[in-house]
């Protein structure tokens, strides 16, 4: 802080100045650098100046004088019609936004194919057509028609169909599978958009809904070998609900089959036929015994192959049954030992 003396106080004596005081007094002296825009001629100030949008002007409200052109309009640039239409349309100056799934800009303009005097609206729209053809959006709508009605059928959600239709854009335009059947390409990228988003949907279902053979989509394995994994888990928690089975169950046939992932035990197994083991095992365990042909009908696997995989889970049941099940009592999730078959 600095110390000023003053000549009316006797010497010795020391005033220190306030900071907001000579900060105050520093800005009074402090140059003005904003530019404004005066009218020569009348130089009001404030200014009344006037922005004439529609021949973009700057022009001085008192005397008319134009101070500036070529102004832009920085208003809304969109306009509705919807008072003007009698079917209740709104036919607004902005389109929509651009489709990712469709190839170009997509800024062109339709025709329709209705009104008109003579079906010239129809002939219009022909010969537009036919001037804007694009053969590679005609093919993806044609894919995308038929990935909607393939996913429609297995109840498949909406964000699975569009994740499908995003990859086969990908595939269709690098030509990854160019001579491969459209049918082939389309089960693939199904398969592949249901395992990157948590839907679980087994190689039997994709093969009985497109018709594609398992051999065909075998030849090109090695293009989708990052997500040709199926937990079994998930599977689990399906099979259990279509067969109308309890939350315990499923509970512990989901924990069983993550038991046995984490310890190595699917090996050389199908994740299906894992996930219909752990089913038998948790349903005869809680007391609703479901039998190996209920639960193969729902799995599609044979229940031999049930029987088969069961033969895994039943010598390390010790390990693989949390003994909570077993204690009633314990969050009422309690089973019996004894209910297991023997293997």
């Amino acid at each position: 802080m600095a110390a000023v003396a003053d000549q009316g106080v006797p010497s010795g004596t020391i005033m220190v100045a306030d900071p907001e005081i000579a900060a105050r007094a520093q800005e009074q002296w402090k140059e003005n650098l904003n530019m404004h825009m005066i009218c020569p001629d009348c130089k009001e100030v404030p200014p009344n100046l006037v922005e004439e949008f529609s021949s973009g002007d700057m022009v001085c409200g008192s005397c008319g004088l134009v101070l500036g052109d070529r102004i832009v309009d920085t208003r809304s640039e969109w306009r509705t019609f919807s008072n003007d239409d009698q079917g209740g349309d709104d036919p607004s100056r902005v389109g929509d936004a651009a489709n990712p799934l469709l190839n170009g800009a997509q800024l062109q303009t339709g025709i329709a194919s209705t009104g008109g005097s003579g079906g010239r609206n129809r002939d219009l729209q022909r010969a537009q057509n036919k001037a804007t053809h694009d053969k590679l959006t005609k093919a993806l709508m044609t894919a995308y028609k038929d990935i909607d009605a393939f996913c429609q059928s297995m109840s498949i959600p909406n964000k699975v169909s569009d994740q499908a239709k995003y990859l086969f854009k990908q595939v269709y335009e690098a030509g990854a599978f160019r001579g491969k059947s459209q049918e082939t390409i389309i089960a693939g990228v199904i398969f592949i958009a249901c395992r990157q988003l948590g839907v679980p949907r087994t190689f039997r279902e994709i093969f009985a809904l497109t018709r594609v053979s398992k051999g065909k989509f075998n030849q090109n394995v090695d293009l989708y070998s990052s997500v040709l994994s199926t937990d079994p888990k998930e599977l689990c928690e399906r099979f259990c609900n279509q067969l109308r089975l309890s939350f315990q169950i499923t509970k512990v046939s989901q924990e069983i089959a993550e038991k046995m992932d984490k310890g190595g035990m699917l090996a050389g197994r199908s994740p299906l036929s894992i996930a219909a083991a752990c089913i038998y095992t948790a349903s005869h365990l809680m007391g609703e015994s479901k039998t190996a042909k209920d639960i193969s009908a729902v799995a599609g696997v044979s229940d031999g192959t049930i029987r088969n995989a069961y033969k895994l889970i039943y010598p390390k049941r010790e390990k693989l049954i949390n003994p909570e099940w077993v204690e009633k009592g314990k969050g009422g999730i309690f089973g019996d030992m004894k209910n297991l078959p023997t293997a």
